[in-house]
């Protein structure tokens, strides 16, 4: 059998109150250890997600680094081929050039034949 030992009211209250608090820092301790866990759940999985966004930002980077070859090798094939066309222009003109001289040359020369014939005619007839 235990020996009953006389508290006084205040006593108990102390008791009481000391018990009640170590219940309390108890639970808070606990919630503070679950709330660090989730955080730090948390913490991991922002990091996961950062760098899947970092990888796929390098990814995105490097297609497009691609894409921009592929479009300054297309322009440069065209500048390539409008190179090619301003040259086969050239050329055509320079033809053309050539023919409208010759087309000259001979418009004055049968000029020159039709003015000489009505000199003749003209000649004959005053003749």
């Amino acid at each position: 059998m235990i020996p009953k030992i006389p508290l006084s009211k205040e006593t108990v209250k102390k008791v009481v109150k000391k018990v009640t608090l170590e219940v309390i820092y108890e639970a808070i301790e606990e919630k503070t250890t679950d709330i660090r866990t989730d955080i730090a759940e948390l913490t991991e999985k922002e990091d996961k997600d950062f760098r899947y966004i970092n990888q796929r930002i390098d990814t995105l980077g490097t297609q497009i680094n691609h894409i921009d070859q592929k479009i300054d090798t297309q322009i440069g094939s065209v500048r390539q081929e409008i190179g090619q066309l301003n040259q086969k222009i050239d050329s055509q003109i320079g033809q053309i050039r050539q023919e409208i001289g010759q087309f000259r040359q001979e418009v004055s020369s049968r000029l020159d034949s039709m003015t000489q014939l009505l000199v003749q005619i003209l000649k004959q007839k005053q003749s």
